[in-house]
């Protein structure tokens, strides 16, 4: 069990329980863990160890040789992992000669004997021994809170796959992505792949707008209650959206369907033609039809879809002055610049009050877009992270694809992604065209400005500086905007500021 101190009781009844244990384990790793293995010979530390290093390598056959002769044997996985046996170690002080200070400021350390270099140890390491109680083995864990936390969350995991049925299912990482959620792979005995949102909650941030947190004036979902409601939805209209298999609202985990790993991106990264021009096709027919704004989830909850309102366009068209325009020129935003921007949006915003709108997925570009092979129509493509979907201009989700924020749509893709939907559109009557592709523009504008800020801040408050490299497409998406008559006053204000 686990217990409500500082650490954890585990008892592994055999073999295939710490192997179990040291799957789970590997997910709650991450770089700069010392774990030290500590307890006496057969007690079990080279088969965690074991099952902890092929889980991270997602290899069963992953050859794990002891170390306890060459002392230290370091693998090159997902995070690299250091393997250490110090049982033959003379001295404490020959640890740095292993570059164990080097091997833990980018991987995982596995240490087994600590007590051989106690005092040369992190401080901060996770510390875990393990002993023979009856036909099976105990494990004791100690570690800081950090560390203590995100081994329970992956008990907590563990302990939610046993109540959805499948208590012996592997798991391995799957990905996790610019929010704070990740994914796993849960391979159960006898049914194919499914996948675990990790999806824990968090304390509320810091008021950003009239005393709200970013995620309620943006509208970002803060639960899985959303997900579960477009999901359910949009798969009753014959969308391709996951099955929800098992939910706890209150830990924020789901298991949930496996549409596949096929993207809409060759080897190269580049876009194929013609699955674009199928997730457009998607795209139109979501729009033609009509979604509820109030959607029953449970007995007792039901998910009100939030309006991308005027707050929310605001403050995401922020992130240009607050982020970008520093980063650029070197100089912040002067308040008669800021004053005329926000202005401009004023009259944009009000612009797109007679604009078509529906619901909006908010995030329709490559990295959520599956592509599903032997199916046919609207099946073809499978939809995911769409949690935070709102009601508003449906010309926003066409930005969206024909405007991929991380992969370059040459002018003539972007034509005939265009072509396909109006056509289609104007197929399904009642479209009023020219009034579209001003929203287009708008929102088009809206969503590069908010990108361009978005790549600066996560540069230089999150330390991800990687996003930057997609600065140059997002400034030409911006100029394709621009060419709007609608949008003279934004450009004109951008050349101005320095913007683009």
């Amino acid at each position: 069990m686990i217990t409500e101190n500082s650490a954890i009781s585990l008892f592994l009844k055999d073999e295939a329980a710490t192997i179990r244990f040291g799957e789970d384990l590997a997910l709650a790793l991450k770089a700069g863990d010392c774990l030290a293995l500590s307890g006496d010979l057969g007690a079990g530390k080279s088969s965690l160890a074991r099952a902890l290093l092929r889980a991270i390598a997602d290899d069963e056959r992953l050859e794990v040789p002891s170390p306890t002769f060459t002392l230290v044997q370091s693998y090159d996985l997902r995070i690299p992992v250091s393997h250490f046996d110090l049982y033959r170690l003379a001295d404490g002080a020959e640890l740095e000669e292993l570059g164990f200070d080097e091997a833990i400021q980018s991987g995982i350390c596995l240490v087994e004997w600590p007590e051989m270099a106690e005092g040369e140890l992190p401080a901060d390491r996770i510390a875990m021994k393990l002993e023979h109680e009856g036909s099976g083995r105990r494990a004791t864990i100690a570690a800081p809170p950090g560390q203590m936390q995100r081994i329970r969350r992956a008990l907590a995991i563990r302990a939610f796959l046993t109540k959805a049925g499948h208590p012996t299912a592997r798991r391995r990482f799957l990905t996790g992505d610019a929010s704070l959620r990740a994914y796993e792979a849960i391979y159960p005995d006898q049914d194919g792949r499914k996948i675990l949102m990790d999806w824990p909650p968090l304390p509320e941030g810091p008021a950003v707008l009239d005393g709200k947190p970013y995620p309620k004036v943006a509208h970002i979902a803060e639960n899985a209650y959303p997900f579960v409601a477009i999901a359910n939805v949009l798969r009753k209209r014959g969308f391709a959206t996951p099955e929800i298999y098992e939910v706890d609202y209150d830990q924020g985990i789901l298991l949930i369907e496996d549409l596949g790993s096929d993207g809409v991106l060759d080897a190269d990264g580049k876009p194929i033609a013609q699955r674009y021009r199928q997730s457009v096709t998607c795209l139109a027919q979501l729009h033609g039809m009509k979604i509820p704004r109030d959607i029953r989830v449970t007995e007792t909850r039901i998910h009100h879809i939030p309006d991308f309102d005027r707050t929310a366009m605001k403050m995401e068209v922020r992130l240009a002055l607050d982020w970008y325009l520093p980063w650029q020129r070197g100089t912040a935003a002067s308040d008669p610049e800021r004053q005329e921007y926000l202005a401009i949006w004023d009259a944009l915003i009000d612009d797109l009050a007679s604009a078509e709108k529906n619901l909006l997925l908010r995030d329709f570009h490559s990295p959520n877009i599956i592509w599903r092979e032997g199916q046919q129509g609207i099946q073809k493509i499978g939809l995911i992270d769409f949690q935070d979907a709102m009601i508003g201009p449906t010309a926003y989700d066409l930005a969206s694809i024909v405007q991929d924020a991380r992969v370059t749509i040459e002018p003539a893709l972007f034509k005939q992604l265009m072509d396909d939907y109006l056509a289609l559109r104007r197929a399904q009557g009642n479209f009023e065209e020219p009034g579209f592709l001003k929203s287009w523009a708008i929102m088009s504008a809206q969503r590069n400005c908010k990108l361009a800020g978005l790549w600066v801040r996560l540069l230089q408050r999150d330390g991800k500086p990687g996003y930057t490299k997609h600065m140059p497409r997002t400034l030409s998406y911006l100029k394709v905007a621009f060419e709007h008559e609608a949008l003279a006053p934004l450009r004109d204000w951008c050349a101005r500021a320095g913007i683009g």
